[in-house]
């Protein structure tokens, strides 16, 4: 499914290699992504070389940018069908790795990949705004990341309450999303966090991509995040 020779060239520029077995549970995932495809929509990217590059060596240029420990626990927020998480899991197996959804049907679709493959991981069925008001998960976690879920201030919301104090939450955003950057900013420091990092680059030849790594630098204050209906509405400004 997947196309090895393109995968590895578009990462070798990052710096970024993968051995055989990384390589094979990658694959897995992609066919099992493009199979389970057919009867539940997953993805609207189906053509194999754009699987590759735009779904998996998007989601490995994480490794170019943002330095993950071994054994770093990570919380993938809204994983749908596990971009980027699954895709980091597969090739770090030592990350631990949580992933979390609301809709049940995309996370027993990565309950299914990790079995095929071998690989633990936790997963979590419920919305992040509960979830992260729970001790078990408040400020655990040395990184959470999302994968275009939510504009910015949105998704901070949602996000940094997961990150521990010196951690980070990393944000795959679109290239043009300057004002919504500078729309964050203020929601991003009452959460507790500031921009670290807005980390600009082509993950090939007219396809810009844009990291954004948010440090965790306070505790977020206990009434956030809030009910999903007050977030919409009324995103921190």
């Amino acid at each position: 499914m997947l196309n090895k020779e393109l995968l590895y060239k578009t990462i070798e520029k990052f710096e970024i290699s993968l051995d055989d077995e990384a390589f094979s549970r990658l694959d897995t995932f992609a066919e099992m992504l493009i199979e389970t495809n057919k009867s539940f929509n997953l993805t609207a990217i189906k053509e194999p070389d754009d699987v590759t590059v735009k779904h998996f060596a998007d989601c490995l240029s994480i490794f170019k940018y943002v330095h993950i420990p071994e054994g770093a626990k990570i919380i993938d927020v809204g994983t749908g069908a596990g971009f980027p998480g699954l895709v980091l899991k597969l090739s770090r197996p030592d990350i631990n790795m949580t992933f979390l959804d609301s809709t049940k049907k995309r996370l027993g679709f990565i309950e299914n990949v990790l079995n095929e493959c071998d690989v633990q991981g936790e997963i979590v069925h419920m919305r992040a705004e509960e979830a992260a008001q729970l001790s078990k998960y408040r400020e655990k976690f040395d990184f959470a990341t999302a994968r275009a879920v939510a504009a910015l201030p949105v998704l901070s919301e949602y996000c940094l309450p997961f990150v521990k104090v010196g951690g980070s939450f990393v944000s795959m955003k679109s290239a043009d999303s300057n004002e919504e950057l500078n729309e964050a900013k203020k929601a991003i420091s009452i959460l507790g966090g500031k921009i670290e990092e807005d980390i600009l680059f082509d993950l090939v030849d007219d396809m810009p991509r844009r990291i954004v790594r948010l440090k965790k630098n306070s505790q977020t204050p206990t009434k956030y995040p809030r009910p999903s209906a007050q977030i919409s509405k009324k995103p921190l400004k």
